[in-house]
């Protein structure tokens, strides 16, 4: 059957939906089928079916990418850390209690991996660095933001330094009243 609706729609060009169709299954349910191209076997389509018809193409794409990280996440939860086997309750709070056990689990098992795999996460140096950060109003931040920026203007060529100021200026004039305030003083003037 999903052949005979394969011929339905255009398998060619760059894009990666190809298209979609809407049927009804033989207990009468309307659903979307929608066909996009598989990343990593680029001969092969993948099928994506929505009961919400809808949904426009894209939308049902990006629902679906949501969903596929929580299925990763629940697959070795099941596997590897028992969910749903180590435990069985029909008491609400015990259920909730062993979920908690098992996602700490996945939690500390995730950030060892993290600390020993992952070169961007060297946590230490980033405390160390926070420490040594001052901590500064958005006021004060921007304003120093705005000084560098003018000290880095007046760098430049004669021509481009008059259209940028000019930018800034427009722009710093259609900003709210507390913005044009902080930079009333700003000098031009090397």
């Amino acid at each position: 059957m999903i052949f005979q609706l394969k011929r339905m729609v255009r398998f060619e060009g760059a894009r990666n939906i190809f298209g979609s169709l809407v049927v009804t299954t033989k207990t009468g349910i309307p659903v979307k089928i929608v066909f996009v191209r598989n990343r990593n076997k680029k001969s092969e389509c993948l099928y994506l079916l929505s009961t919400d018809v809808s949904l426009s193409d894209t939308e049902i794409v990006r629902i679906y990418g949501n969903r596929w990280s929580i299925k990763c996440f629940f697959r070795p939860s099941k596997s590897f850390l028992k969910l749903g086997t180590e435990f069985q309750s029909h008491n609400y709070g015990a259920m909730v209690s062993h979920t908690t056990i098992v996602f700490t689990r996945y939690i500390i098992l995730e950030w060892i991996r993290r600390n020993q795999n992952d070169q961007k996460t060297y946590g230490v140096l980033f405390l160390m660095f926070c420490d040594d950060i001052q901590d500064m109003e958005l006021t004060s931040a921007l304003q120093s933001l705005m000084a560098l920026f003018v000290e880095h203007i007046l760098t430049l060529s004669t021509d481009i330094t008059s259209i940028i100021k000019c930018k800034i200026s427009e722009w710093i004039a259609s900003q709210a009243a507390f913005i044009r305030a902080l930079f009333r003083d700003i000098s031009w003037e090397s």
